[in-house]
């Protein structure tokens, strides 16, 4: 038959134009969804589908290329959606399974942000009031070593040594209270 016919059938919900092209790109259309999806199953459903959004949707039906080419590129385009979201699912499965797994690791050496700020607070607190203003001024204010100098009219190096001396302070007081690799994030 000839492909305008077929694509005005389409367009017009003539059901043996309809029919035809079913029966002669079905399969053809099903063996290219499988080997992009992997499944049998989820490549019949995708082809059933285009199908049925064909014969609903058939007043919208604009194909610029051969009727080949549109149905392969839809089936390749359903295909790719299909996996995307799939993988958004297991994504968000294993973000649940994570969370699901949360309570566990929180009795086992874990505390809230509050409880652990105010640790902070209170190793801080220890600190000499020179040393303690400095360490704020650099992690706080993110102020750089040779600012926070000439601000309080020091040398360069004996900001750095407060603030070597507020780390290892810090260090000491939460090193119960925090895995290593965490400690070491937030006090850098």
């Amino acid at each position: 038959m000839e492909e305008q016919y077929l694509i005005n059938g389409l367009q017009n919900r003539n059901k043996v134009v309809f029919d035809f092209i079913f029966h002669y790109y079905y399969s053809g259309l099903c063996a290219y969804c499988e080997r992009i999806t992997k499944s049998q199953q989820i490549a019949e459903d995708i082809v059933q589908d285009l199908f049925v959004t064909l014969w609903i949707k058939h007043e919208q039906i604009q194909i610029s290329s051969s009727l080949k080419n549109y149905l392969f590129t839809a089936v390749k385009n359903r295909s790719l959606d299909h996996l995307r979201q799939e993988q958004k699912k297991a994504q968000k499965l294993s973000i649940q399974h994570e969370k699901e797994e949360l309570p566990v690791n929180l009795s086992s050496g874990w505390f809230a942000e509050s409880e652990l700020n105010s640790i902070i607070e209170e190793s801080m607190a220890k600190l000499p009031p020179r040393c303690r203003e400095i360490f704020k001024m650099s992690r706080f204010e993110d102020l750089k070593n040779q600012e926070i100098a000439d601000k309080l009219g020091l040398s360069k190096r004996t900001v750095e040594l407060q603030i070597s001396t507020a780390l290892k302070q810090l260090r000491n007081d939460l090193k119960n209270y925090l895995p290593l690799f965490l400690l070491v994030s937030l006090l850098k």
